[in-house]
C-alpha cells in the first residue's frame, strides 16, 4: 500500500531549514532502510511544499510526521496524508 506525505510550508523555509535538515534527512534515511520511504524531496521552483512516497500502513507515515522537526518547530504550515493506488511501477 502507498501513501503520499504532502507538506506545504512556510515562506522562509529555504532559511530556516538549515537547523534541522539533518536531523530530518536522518528520519528519512531510517524510514528508507525500513523500507517504508520509497521517494522524497522538496518542489524546486518555488519552494513552497514536498512530496514523500510510502511504500507502508498509514501508522508509519503520522509516526514520520510526529517525529519530523520540520513539523515539530513550524516549517511545515500544513501536511496531507493520501492513499494512492498506484497503477504503472512500483513493483
Amino acid at each position: 500500500m502507498y501513501h503520499l506525505l504532502l507538506y506545504e510550508v512556510v515562506d522562509d523555509y529555504v532559511e530556516r531549514r538549515q537547523a534541522f535538515r539533518e536531523e530530518h534527512l536522518g528520519l528519512a534515511r531510517e524510514a528508507e532502510a525500513r523500507g517504508e520511504l520509497v521517494l522524497a524531496g522538496a518542489y524546486a521552483d518555488p519552494p513552497d511544499g514536498a512530496a514523500l512516497v510510502f511504500r507502508a500502513d498509514e501508522s508509519a507515515v503520522r509516526d514520520f510526521v510526529a517525529r519530523d522537526p520540520y513539523v515539530r518547530e513550524g516549517l511545515v504550515k500544513k501536511w496531507t496524508i493520501r492513499q494512492w493506488t498506484v497503477v504503472v511501477g512500483g513493483q
